[in-house]
């Protein structure tokens, strides 16, 4: 059979801190050859000049809600919104229903994802106070990592217990990531508003039941277990200054023990925004103060944060329209992220090559995935071509997560998405979902 062949024309690549000219030859879902002026007689070439070729973005945080909640979104809407967006990979979490709590559960999830996903994928393995044996079964070389809720109350999957925490943080050879927010805090809180307001607590105070003191005690006590166990440990959406003072400015190259991420949620809106869009922007660890977004801001470009995710979490417009105590938390935000830093790579506050770092080598390197994350000779073809200056509208009418809203409908892009190649496979042309495109299972380098 006669292997699928493409080459990009004469397009501006952005890798490894360089920004350079040049043509990119795929063949069989890898990349050959990158160089100037390549010529192939049997490839299907697509001029790309004038066009930005970045890796695909690896999104490390998402929820696509199946099984289980599928009213909400399935694997399958949301891989097509993400490459949509530039995303090539995904790792999901493991709060759908049943949650992923044992090996056979969190198969079936792969099974669904080889059958319907549009992008590359991983599933994170979830921990409770109960299953510890189940965890430790875990294949370090197959699944991204393993989630620990500390401290926010998911079903089954709140890890409370400080003998399965440390058990979990001692024992578990693979990627440990966690939520971080203490739970007494933010029940002390909600008591302390309802016996002000009732039931009807404002919205706009959800920076201060799920506050930065809450974050900064659970993250504090999970990096001390991380050190004292030497254990492999990934913060999920970093939302306070508080937090980032905790963080050291060291480069990922060194090997780096613990590392951090944040969302563009968090680098984007402030308590402020509450105003206008209500529960739209509740979510979980909150948006909080203006001054906390700042410090987000800088730590990322100091280093000490080391990722951008999104978190993104759908849920039915109906749900989000309720009473801040019922409104789930959660954001759609999978197809707008890459778009949404290009905004502010053309406002001049975040170079292309960090964004670039930020979104797709840096997760590559911190969770160890084979040959994904950069363009490079030999690694898989997994790209995202962007037009830098062509302006559109978040609307209804372009959104394709399947919940079909978005917080940031009405706001203009300054950037977009052209094509998504996703192992070589052209997932997102001219603008256009592929649909018979199928992603891979992530891989991961680890002794």
């Amino acid at each position: 059979m006669a292997k699928t062949c493409f080459l990009l024309k004469g397009g501006t690549i952005v890798n490894e801190g360089k920004t350079f000219q040049a043509d990119i030859l795929i063949e069989d879902r890898l990349i050959i050859k990158i160089d100037k002026q390549i010529h192939h007689p049997s490839a299907k070439e697509i001029n790309v000049e004038g066009l930005h070729v970045l890796p695909g973005i690896i999104d490390d945080h998402v929820h696509f809600r199946e099984p289980g909640l599928t009213q909400k979104a399935n694997i399958a809407s949301e891989s097509a919104a993400a490459v949509a967006g530039g995303v090539t990979s995904f790792m999901e979490m493991p709060n759908t229903v049943p949650a992923a709590t044992t090996q056979e559960l969190l198969q079936e999830k792969y099974n669904t994802a080889s059958q319907t996903s549009l992008t590359n994928y991983s599933f994170y393995m979830g921990t409770s106070n109960t299953n510890i044996e189940e965890v430790l079964k875990t294949d370090k070389t197959q699944v991204c990592g393993i989630k620990i809720f500390m401290g926010c109350s998911t079903g089954n999957l709140l890890v409370d217990d400080d003998k399965t925490l440390r058990d979990l943080f001692s024992k578990v050879d693979i990627l440990v990531s966690a939520h971080c927010e203490d739970d007494a805090i933010i029940h002390k809180n909600i008591e302390k508003y309802k016996t002000i307001y009732g039931e009807n607590i404002p919205v706009n105070l959800h920076a201060e039941i799920r506050s930065d003191i809450g974050c900064l005690k659970s993250t504090s006590f999970a990096m001390s277990m991380a050190k004292e166990f030497n254990t492999r440990f990934h913060l999920l959406h970093t939302t306070s200054k508080l937090e980032t003072a905790l963080f050291l400015n060291e480069a990922l190259t060194k090997n780096k023990k613990i590392t951090t991420e944040v969302c563009v949620h968090h680098l984007h809106y402030s308590q402020e925004d509450y105003a206008g869009l209500g529960t739209q922007i509740k979510c979980n660890p909150s948006i909080k103060t203006k001054e906390d977004r700042n410090a987000l801001w800088t730590a990322l470009l100091d280093d000490r944060i080391d990722v951008i995710g999104t978190d993104h979490a759908p849920h039915t417009w109906e749900e989000k329209q309720q009473v801040y105590l019922k409104a789930p938390s959660g954001l759609p935000l999978v197809q707008h992220s890459l778009a949404l830093m290009l905004n502010y790579v053309n406002q001049g506050k975040i170079s292309l090559e960090k964004v670039v770092e930020k979104m797709a080598h840096a997760p590559a390197i911190c969770f160890n995935i084979e040959k994904r994350g950069f363009i490079r000779e030999g690694y898989k073809a997994d790209l995202a071509i962007v037009d830098m200056q062509r302006q559109w509208t978040v609307s209804k009418e372009n959104i394709l997560h399947k919940c079909a809203w978005s917080p940031l409908e009405g706001e203009k892009m300054s950037a977009q998405v052209v094509h998504t190649f996703v192992s070589g496979q052209p997932a997102f042309l001219n603008g256009e979902i592929q649909k018979n495109v199928r992603g891979e299972r992530l891989k991961f380098d680890r002794k």
